[in-house]
């Protein structure tokens, strides 16, 4: 398919693996300058919309939160031609009104990670500093809520994703210190993507499909593996429903503000760029 319209990707968490109904599906291996990707790039089309898919801890689950090479991940949807993503992470819920089982579309992100230098594209003798007030695409968000609430969702539009290291849950004094600051959902993984995202001029939105109260809540048990796997499956379900609807609802054009976050972000002059960096983050820099 001619990348004339701009592909769709999908980054699956826990319980995600995929969704059926594409056409002329393929898997690929995607070697990248900053290593392997989680796992191969299954690719198909459906509506009439390319679309990527790739499974964020791998399709068995064999990596940990601060294992997932997200750089690799980003840069292997960019060279296939992706300008949106939908991520549908695993996410604890930090409010009595968000239970398990509910869909929570996040709008902020506070950090709590330790990480932070795989969370960027850029150096070796090329620096950008992108703006991140508002780290979620709003178009994008918008359509997620619009075909949750056709599906039959609890959508809750908005709010904060903390996102931790992991692979440990939270300690109850974390989750109500969490709590104390107006936080919505806690996770491991999504606000590493919506940098990289941010930085690749990829539009992305998030699924935080709740799983688990975290540890806060009286008169509930702590949060544990075992508690949240029959979650799982029904949030597997919905997330792919809510996303097969909404790929029919994205636009053919990438045309909003964030595919185009890098105009006023790169700060070094291109004749200064180092040759061998400037090779590497060629999707990134598409053509500039």
């Amino acid at each position: 398919m001619s990348l004339a319209v701009p592909a769709i990707g999908i980054i699956g968490g826990s319980g995600v693996s995929g969704f059926d109904g594409m056409g002329n599906v393929e898997r690929r291996k995607v070697e990248t300058p900053f290593g392997d990707p989680s796992d191969l790039l299954i690719g198909g089309q459906y509506e009439g919309r390319q679309v990527w898919f790739i499974s964020r801890h791998g399709q068995n689950h064999t990596i940990l939160p601060t294992e997932v090479n997200h750089r690799a991940n980003f840069w292997a949807l960019r060279s296939l031609g992706v300008r949106w993503v939908i991520c549908a992470p695993a996410v604890g819920s930090l409010k009595e009104e968000y239970p398990p089982r509910s869909v929570v579309l996040p709008d902020q992100y506070f950090d709590r990670t330790s990480q932070r230098a795989d969370h960027t594209f850029f150096g070796e003798g090329i620096v950008a500093h992108v703006g991140f007030a508002e780290p979620i695409s709003a178009g994008l968000r918008s359509i997620l809520a619009e075909a949750g609430r056709a599906e039959g969702a609890e959508i809750h539009d908005g709010g904060t994703y903390v996102c931790m290291d992991g692979p440990a849950f939270s300690t109850k004094s974390e989750s109500h210190y969490y709590r104390h600051f107006g936080f919505d959902i806690i996770g491991m993984t999504n606000l590493a993507e919506a940098k990289l995202a941010r930085e690749a001029e990829i539009a992305l939105a998030t699924l935080g499909m709740v799983t688990d109260y975290d540890c806060w809540r009286e008169g509930e048990e702590s949060v544990e593996a075992s508690s949240v796997v029959e979650h799982l499956a029904a949030n597997a379900e919905m997330s792919a429903r809510i996303m097969k609807r909404a790929i029919a609802m994205i636009p053919e054009e990438a045309n909003w503000p964030e595919h185009n976050s890098l105009d006023a972000a790169i700060f070094t002059p291109k004749e200064a760029w180092p040759a061998k960096t400037a090779e590497k983050l060629a999707p990134i820099l598409n053509g500039r």
